[in-house]
């Protein structure tokens, strides 16, 4: 069998009497984009950062490519590359002096510095701004020059924390094309992500955790098939009409659909006959919705029916800037 990329097992974190992580396993398959789904709190980047030797872990162990990240720590670092949530790069200098700074500080050779640098560059499309001090920069070119300064050194392994948290949606969606660029060429991406969409169209593997501990682990694609093929909901207009339809509805079909707020959410192989079933209930109890809506499954209906919880909006990250591992 092909080595794991990425190994874990039995993995745990606890700060004093806070548990961060909980017996943890999973495995990422080399050449592939690997998601940790979650909201913050889940335990997200105390995993980032135990995998990448920033912090020790608990109980358990984790390989990188076969080393293991406590014992061989110095040997890990010389494999990986790390964007945390805030940007690393230095807001004075310009992008390619981060860049050939970078270069510096991992030992590359000098001969590859400045071409390296060019090529980053060039690539994550910031040529035009390559002179201007990093300050200058927006947002999303920021985000880019960050994510290009942690692959200086060609790591096979990357790590991204929350990569695209801030972004507007244009330089997210630049974002994630650049990481299956990575991946064509063979680098293996962890990613952690509040975005469903954003596991949902970058990662082969998927999984979420929720206060510390793997509650999912699979493909989007299997993941959202738990939910069948089709997910009806019913706006209901206010929320205590939205619990009498939902009590109407078990009787009639010996299931119980998911409430939020006025919403009523329910998933089938079967769509079609099942919105007939609905609708006729619901004729019935006298109780018609305000609105029907049917679609295909998303990741975020996966992670409520799990949790019973949506992940929260995204927003500016708690904490203290994460130090790049080189």
């Amino acid at each position: 069998m092909e080595q794991a990329a990425i190994s874990v097992r039995g993995l745990s974190k606890h700060f004093g009497s806070v548990t961060a992580l909980e017996d943890v396993h999973f495995d990422v398959a080399p050449g592939t984009v690997f998601g940790l789904l979650g909201p913050n709190g889940a335990g997200k980047t105390t995993m980032i950062r135990i995998l990448t030797t920033v912090i020790r872990p608990s109980g358990g162990r984790a390989e990188v490519l076969g080393r293991d990240v406590v014992r061989k720590a110095g040997a890990v670092r010389r494999l990986i590359g790390l964007a945390g949530q805030y940007a690393a790069v230095d807001p004075n200098l310009t992008g390619r002096e981060n860049l050939r700074l970078i270069g510096r500080l991992t030992q590359i050779p000098r001969t590859r510095i400045r071409p390296r640098a060019a090529d980053l560059l060039e690539r994550f499309r910031l040529t035009e701004a390559a002179d201007r001090p990093v300050r200058t920069y927006s947002g999303g070119m920021r985000r880019r020059l960050d994510v290009a300064a942690a692959l200086v050194a060609e790591p096979p392994v990357l790590f991204l924390d929350e990569p695209t948290t801030g972004l507007d949606p244009q330089s997210r969606i630049a974002l994630w094309a650049l990481i299956r660029d990575l991946v064509d060429d063979g680098t293996t991406v962890l990613l952690t992500t509040q975005y469903l969409e954003e596991a949902d169209r970058t990662a082969a593997r998927v999984v979420v955790v929720d206060e510390g501990r793997i509650i999912a682990d699979d493909t989007p694609a299997a993941l959202k098939a738990r939910l069948g093929d089709t997910v009806i909901e019913l706006a209901m207009g206010d929320r205590d009409r939205a619990a009498r339809a939902a009590a109407a509805l078990v009787p009639g079909l010996g299931a119980a659909p998911q409430q939020e707020g006025d919403l009523l959410r329910l998933g089938a192989q079967d769509g079609a006959r099942l919105l007939m079933d609905v609708l006729h209930v619901m004729d019935e109890a006298g109780l018609a919705p305000r609105r029907v809506a049917v679609r295909e499954p998303s990741l975020d209906d996966v992670f409520l029916s799990l949790t019973g919880h949506r992940t929260p909006a995204p927003g500016p990250a708690a904490g203290p800037a994460e130090a790049r591992t080189p």
